[in-house]
């Protein structure tokens, strides 16, 4: 499983493709507040970024389209949450990056806020934190989806 349920504290960074990339190894508390924080929990998010975990509080204005989020996830080590969001949003190149460095979970949740029900399956049967991490990423995105195309909303 790729949500390793570990103390922050007795990680190790890898270095796959060139890239430092830390890995995602968070207890069961911190990811439900991350869950809630995907969400639209500010406090929770904002806890997250001051206690340890800047990486998922940033994740969270990175899925919003937010540029210099995503560069800061890049640029501190975490180009697969980056990749994440970007193959959520289609982009097959970061779907092959994740799938090349065996982020099969990162790779499924990706397809999965695509709207791929075979991917969901997968993912509630693999680790099911990851399903549910998912399913709150696809409602951010389909509420930024519908709210681009309103046609009551003011595109400049």
């Amino acid at each position: 499983m790729f949500f390793n349920r570990k103390k922050k504290k007795e990680l190790k960074t890898q270095k796959p493709l060139k890239a430092v990339v830390k890995p995602l190894n968070y207890s069961n508390k911190i990811l439900v507040a991350w869950g809630e924080a995907i969400s639209g929990n500010v406090k929770i998010r904002d806890f997250l970024i001051k206690n340890g975990y800047k990486e998922l509080g940033i994740f969270c204005f990175a899925l919003t389209n937010d540029h210099k989020s995503i560069q800061w996830l890049i640029q501190n080590g975490y180009p697969h949450l980056s990749a994440l969001i970007k193959a959520s949003e289609g982009d097959t190149r970061a779907l092959k990056w994740l799938h090349d460095c065996k982020m099969d979970i990162l790779k499924f949740m990706a397809l999965a806020i695509q709207g791929d029900k075979n991917a969901m399956r997968w993912l509630h049967k693999k680790d099911p934190f990851a399903g549910q991490l998912a399913h709150k990423m696809k409602m951010v995105k389909d509420h930024i989806e519908e709210r681009n195309n309103s046609v009551h909303q003011i595109n400049p």
